[in-house]
């Protein structure tokens, strides 16, 4: 194994794949912010939204941010990656079109077939739509999940083949023989970060599509029987898992880019290593904690979750924001979009985790669960940290870092207005504001007031943004 990449620079098709990637996702960005303003002023009543619209925005909202953030993230980790093995271009062309039209099928059993049972598309609901949806919106919903869900797995499974072709099996791309042995010969850490990424996204891709296809079957033939529990175990555990590993293939752009802007190596140890081993196996067993009102689970499972919930974040947290830090110190840095925008996101990410570990409390989730705190939680984590992280890999790729008077505005308004909605949010629930309500009661309202303006401003900076992106993707890099 060598750190040196002998990878060429992106061809053409590479390189307009990734632009399209990053092209799509900043417009999505900005319209999923888009329908959570409408969301939230439909709340603080500025717009009279009938609740069957509310709870279509309200699908399209979550399964679009999820989806979105995966696709963005997913670039990321292929252009770094691709430093170090070899890709398929073709792969991920492929990951693109099985995308688009997924998203064609899920807007059309939305907006067209009336489906407004939220991502989770917890059974039995896409069945019951009680008239406001019949079997025709939900199966374009499901199908359109498991059409995304296979161009993910194609785009993973050959991530996990080039890795494999390179350092001789999946162990090796995490580095457990540096980890357990004596060797120093360690892999990068874009390798290492990729490597988990495949193990935990193919195995929450494949709950995903059996859980898709379970219910599938049932709409159309109601006589299979599914098991609710299964069914959401199953559910959560994909869910959980995918938007988890959204963050953990745009970290690869901090592992990549602040060696660059400080000309200092990223150094992997074997605490780096075994904290992404560790974050490897808790990811995968944390999702209990989204089922700790069902009591029937069983009570080690619910135990699990929350002890889990205390620990999964950490590890690979730690060694990044250390690390991120050391590299930095006394570095001379170069401040501008990108490294900003790096920095902001790791704010994001650590103080999302707080309220995170919070809920995963039993005796804290049994009040807090269904309020708005969970919904501050994941905001914190997505606006600030993992859409942060993102936009300024935009910033870089376009090779415009440089901040003019709007960027650096919107970057402050960004920053102020994003952690004043999360904590609003936060706020929301502590005062028992429940969540996925399309009408606030009186003494609610007030909340939702503030967060529509926060939110107006978190739009308009994602806005200055995306613009930024698409005026100058044209001078996109190629290595």
């Amino acid at each position: 194994m060598t750190n040196e990449s002998s990878i060429s620079p992106l061809d053409k098709s590479a390189r307009y794949a990734i632009v399209a990637y990053l092209g799509i996702s900043a417009l999505v960005f900005v319209l999923m912010m888009l329908l959570g303003l409408l969301m939230r002023m439909g709340q603080a009543q500025w717009l009279s939204i009938p609740p069957h619209i509310f709870y279509q925005v309200m699908t399209a909202h979550g399964a679009g941010m999820v989806g979105i953030s995966g696709l963005a993230a997913s670039a990321v980790l292929w252009y770094f990656l691709r430093r170090h093995v070899n890709l398929t271009t073709g792969i991920l062309w492929a990951n693109l079109v099985f995308f688009l039209l997924g998203v064609v099928l899920i807007l059309g059993g939305i907006f067209l077939g009336g489906y407004g049972g939220a991502w989770t598309f917890l059974f039995p609901l896409p069945s019951h739509g009680m008239g406001v949806w019949g079997v025709s919106g939900a199966a374009s919903f499901l199908i359109g999940l498991l059409l995304i869900g296979v161009g993910f797995l194609l785009l993973y499974l050959d991530v996990g083949r080039a890795i494999i072709s390179k350092y001789g099996n999946i162990g090796r791309g995490l580095g457990w023989p540096q980890l357990f042995g004596n060797s120093t010969d360690f892999p990068p850490a874009s390798v290492v970060a990729s490597t988990m990424v495949v193990i935990i996204n193919i195995a929450g891709i494949l709950a995903g599509a059996v859980v898709l296809t379970m219910i599938l079957i049932n709409l159309f033939y109601p006589a299979f029987a599914v098991d609710a529990l299964l069914t959401k175990n199953l559910i959560f555990f994909f869910g959980h898992v995918f938007i988890n590993a959204t963050i953990y293939q745009a970290v690869i752009a901090v592992y990549e880019i602040l060696p660059e802007y400080t000309g200092r190596p990223w150094r992997v140890n074997k605490v780096f290593l075994a904290a992404w081993t560790a974050s490897t196996f808790m990811v995968m067993f944390v999702y209990p904690h989204h089922l700790l009102m069902d009591f029937v689970m069983p009570t080690w499972m619910l135990l699990m979750g929350q002890i889990l919930s205390y620990l999964s974040g950490l590890p690979v947290l730690v060694v990044t924001a250390y690390g991120a830090l050391t590299i930095v110190h006394r570095s001379n840095l170069r401040w501008d979009m990108v490294s900003g925008l790096l920095f902001v996101s790791m704010f994001g990410w650590a103080v999302g985790v707080i309220p995170a570990v919070i809920d995963g409390t039993i005796a804290a989730n049994q009040v807090m669960h269904n309020t708005m705190w969970v919904p501050g939680h994941f905001h914190m984590y997505l606006i600030v940290g993992l859409v942060a992280m993102l936009f300024g890999f935009m910033y870089y790729i376009a090779q415009n870092g440089a901040p003019k008077l709007l960027d650096r505005l919107a970057f402050w308004v960004y920053l102020v207005a994003g952690t004043g909605f999360c904590m609003n949010f936060l706020a929301s629930g502590q005062a028992s504001v429940a969540r996925r309500w399309a009408v606030h009661l009186p003494e609610w309202v007030g909340y939702s007031h503030a967060a529509s303006i926060l939110a107006a401003g978190i739009a308009l900076a994602a806005l200055v943004f995306a613009l930024r992106f698409l005026t100058h993707m044209g001078n996109a890099r190629t290595a």
